[in-house]
Formats: structure tokens, sequence, C-alpha cells
């Protein structure tokens, strides 16, 4: 018999030790070691599984990856154009923020394959009660509330489904290991055992992840190097608007974006993003300025809203939704510095419009607009968006895919953008006016003094 240890592991990285560590040698994490229970799983030295062999690279045939197409249009951009048969695919977010509601409307849809939903949290009750108000219904669509993977793997070799969603790793069990669910040793192990089920049946199959406090996905980083493709699903719970990320993808681009708008039955899918993410006003405030951003190849046009007024207190405020609180610091500085703008002073708050959150460094531009727009309680033509980096000296950095940010602000009505002149073979546009500039003083100067 396999004699049964205690160990503590790094909830964050996986990293083992033999006693408890306040940080992590590994990834550097304060208190992220918990105790489990190891019981190691005997290996059979006679074992009959055949070795493999070097292959010469020109002897690799090569295929067209084998799809599932998606009825949703952009969970399908997300994964690349469909689920790829065989693949491995996380969707992880935060507790409420519809991952089981999207899944469950994508399995519903469907209607051609048979499909295997295996919950772990919720009971058939609670899952066919979301059926019923998303309103939808499958003929070969089979509920399974199981967590222990062994009994799993039995149901599926008699099932055969063709497609298989798991609600969720964090609940599934293997009885190789003694510790408990949710832990780094079963996590790790009952990844594995889907990554062989679905390499050895050709069977896509869907996890869905947790994610920790600091928005990271839970469990061992081991888990995002077994699965094929990682989807993030966020947003903010006062909105209805839910982005859906990609991380990574053997099959595709990473970084695409999917949104959707949270609706009575279910999440509904935006096609066009940036009309609802850019508010319509009666009148026109100082403080205001849009910028063309970009979401992997996908152009989105955001607000961005600004609020500069002298402190009353001795430390002034830097209050940030959306944005890095560390790329404002430095934009502020920037303008400080380069600019001769006198923000020291100041209580600086900076809002993107929708609950997003941005990382685009072509934000910038329309940033600095904002922020000085509201420090000269100046107003911005609604017709005028920005697209650019700023960098340390105060110049305009050239962006990229400038023709997509052109092209999408003019299909929205911009009749102006600014970009950086050091982005060059830029073709004219009939409909909309691209002006270039190179510094954050020359911005001012066309903005308010122009």
């Amino acid at each position: 018999m396999a004699k049964t240890r205690v160990a503590f592991f790094c909830q964050h990285c996986g990293y083992e030790s033999p006693k408890w560590l306040g940080k992590c040698p590994s990834c550097g994490q304060w208190n992220s070691f918990a105790e489990e229970i190891v019981t190691p799983i005997a290996r059979n030295s006679t074992s009959t599984r055949k070795s493999a062999s070097p292959v010469s690279l020109e002897l690799v045939r090569t295929a067209e990856e084998d799809r599932i197409p998606i009825p949703d249009e952009e969970l399908n951009r997300a994964l690349g154009g469909g689920l790829v048969r065989g693949s491995l695919v996380l969707l992880a977010g935060e507790p409420g923020i519809g991952k089981s509601t999207l899944l469950l409307q994508t399995a519903l849809q469907l209607q051609h394959l048979q499909i295997l939903y295996i919950t772990g949290e919720e009971s058939e009750q609670q899952i066919r009660m979301r059926a019923d108000r998303i309103g939808l219904t499958h003929p070969a669509f089979y509920l399974l509330a199981e967590t222990d993977m062994q009994a799993i793997l039995k149901i599926l070799h008699q099932l055969k489904p063709d497609l298989v969603f798991v609600d969720s790793i964090q609940t599934m069990t293997s009885s190789m290991l003694g510790s408990p669910a949710g832990s780094v040793g079963q996590i790790r192990e009952c990844a594995a055992i889907w990554q062989e089920f679905a390499k050895s049946s050709h069977t896509p199959v869907v996890l869905v992840g947790h994610i920790t406090k600091d928005g990271l996905i839970a469990g061992p980083k081991v888990l995002e190097h077994i699965v094929d493709t990682v989807l993030q699903f966020e947003g903010d719970r006062q909105y209805v608007y839910r982005l859906l990320r990609t991380v990574k993808n053997r099959f595709g681009a990473s970084f695409e974006l999917g949104v959707y708008e949270m609706a009575e039955r279910g999440l509904r899918p935006v096609s066009q993003p940036s009309a609802l993410f850019l508010h319509q006003k009666e009148e026109v405030f100082s403080g205001s300025a849009v910028a063309a951003t970009l979401e992997g190849i996908r152009p989105l046009l955001v607000e961005v809203q600004a609020l500069v007024t002298p402190s009353l207190y001795g430390t002034p405020q830097r209050t940030v939704s959306g944005l890095d609180l560390r790329r404002l610091q430095l934009l502020l500085a920037v303008l400080e510095k380069r600019g001769g703008f006198h923000l020291h002073k100041q209580d600086v708050f900076l809002n993107i419009v929708g609950g997003l959150h941005i990382e685009d460094p072509a934000l910038d531009l329309a940033v600095v607009a904002a922020l000085l727009s509201s420090f000269e309680d100046l107003s911005i033509s609604p017709s005028t968006c920005f697209a650019g980096e700023i960098g340390l000296s105060g110049e305009i950095r050239a962006i990229s895919r400038p023709a997509q940010r052109i092209a999408e602000a003019a299909r929205l009505g911009f009749r102006r953008i600014y970009l950086s002149r050091y982005n060059q073979d830029i073709p004219p546009h009939p409909e909309i006016e691209v002006i270039p500039v190179g510094r954050v003083e020359e911005l001012y100067q066309q903005l308010f003094q122009g």
C-alpha cells in the first residue's frame, strides 16, 4: 500500500513544500500555502503502453482543424471560429457573472449534437429552471450531477457524447488522490484526465473555472498550460455588459473580445459594441473624449470621462475605473513635466464608460485629451476621437492597425480622428479627417487654442 503523507501546496502556482511557508519561493505570493493529504499513485512497471518514437517533421501529415461552429457569433469569434474537436477549453470568471448561463444557452443552441452537461455545483432542478428561463429545449441534452472522475468516465464511454461541459473543474475529484476537491493536486489530476479523454476520444470539453479575489484563475498555473484555450468572462455587476476575452488559444488569435448584454432570458450577443459604449448626450460637457481602441483585431470605440478639480486636502486623490492607476500617474507626470500643466495639486478622477477595462496603449491620447479638457473646462467636439500612445518624453507614438480604427470611427459618424504623425502610409478616408500630432503640447494647441 502506498503511504499517505501530508504536504503543503501553493494555491497560486502549485509549488510543493514539506512544511508551511509564509511566502512561496516560486511565485512570491504570501499566505498561499494550504495543507493537503497526498496518496501516491501506484504505477505498474510492466505497463503495456507503447512508448512514443521520434518522427521526421517532413513525414508529419497536416490537416485542417475540424471545428464545430457555434451559433453564438461572439463566442465563435473568441474561440477562433468554433470548437476544435479534441480541444480542452477553460472558461473562468467571477461567481454570478454568467458563466453557467453562457454555457447552457450555447449547449441548447447546438441542436444537432449530443451533449453531456456535468454539474458539480447545481442540481438538475436548478439547471432545468435556468433552461426554462432561457426558453430553449434540446432533444439530446443530458445532465449529470456527479463529481467523481472515475464514475464520470464510465458514463462517458457509455453515452459517447459529441460535446462535454463541466461545471466546474474545482468540484471534480479523483479517487487516486486523498486531497479534497478544489485542491492543487485534485485540479491538476482532474484536468489531466479531461485532457487525455478529449484527445483520445476526439471530443471537445469545456471546463468552468473559478477565479481568486485578485482576479486570477484559481488553482495551479499548470491548469492554464494544460488546456488549449483560456477564456476570461468579466464585467461589472452594476452594468448589464459582459466581456469575453481570449487569454490563450492554440487554434486562433489571442486577446479576442466578445461582448454580451445580460438580458432577462440569458446573455444576448452584441454585434456592434461601440454604439452601446458611446453614450448619447443632449449637451456637451468638458472632460469627455472618445478613444478608438483595439481589442485583439476588433476595433472598439469607448468614452473616457475625466474630472480634474483643485484638492481640498493635503494629498491629491487619484481615482480610476477601467484603467491601470499606474498608467494614469504616468500620464499625469508627463503632462506636468513635458506640458507644463500644474496637476500636482489637483484631484483627478477617471472613468471608462460602461464598466470596461481597457489595456490598449492607444487609449493614452484620449485620456490626456479628457484630462486637459476638464482642467481647462473646455469641451471637445463630440465628432472627434483619439488614438495614440504617449511616451515619457511627451511624444505621441505610433499605434497598430490605424486603418481599422479610422474605418470604425467613420462608420459611427465621427468626422475627425487624432493620430500620431509617426503612423506612416495611412490612406485618406473620404468620410473622416485624420489629424496627425507629434507631442502633447501640439495636441493641446490644436484642441483648445486652434
